[in-house]
């Protein structure tokens, strides 16, 4: 019998910085390093559509790099915290840290015919209001 590794979650930044939650995910110690895993091969691959779709219709408007390259930090945060909040404002609800990555998703899903009926317009424009946490008085970056 043999028994698959977890996926990674694909939200996994947003996880980590406490701005989306999913009952699927759970998070592994790999050496000191927190990594969320996905408990569901299903929701992986939804969640993993749904981040490429953003990931193209949000290149332009956030200036991301071609798709092959990777992206900083900063852009992954804005592309899943941002895209998550605009995808529970593209479905009438508020525009907030989602507590259930999945469900919304589904309810994406659901509600747009697929995840390609999603309104991009409104989830992008999400996107590039998102801000992250503002940084601490003294910080003013590296000298």
């Amino acid at each position: 019998m043999t028994t698959e590794a977890p996926l990674a979650c694909v939200f996994a930044r947003a996880v980590l910085a406490r701005q989306a939650a999913c009952p699927l995910a759970t998070v592994a110690l790999e050496g000191e390093a927190e990594r969320p895993r996905c408990g569901s091969p299903v929701a992986h691959t939804n969640c993993a559509t749904l981040h490429a779709l953003l990931r193209e219709r949000a290149t332009f408007a956030l200036r991301l790099p071609p798709p092959a390259a990777p992206l900083p930090h900063a852009a992954q945060l804005r592309l899943q915290c941002g895209g998550l909040r605009g995808l529970a404002a593209a479905l009438g609800e508020p525009e907030v840290a989602p507590g259930d990555i999945h469900a919304l998703v589904g309810r994406a899903r659901d509600a747009f015919g697929g995840l390609l009926g999603i309104p991009f317009g409104t989830v992008v424009a999400a996107m590039q209001r998102w801000e992250g946490r503002p940084r601490a008085a003294g910080d003013r970056g590296s000298p």
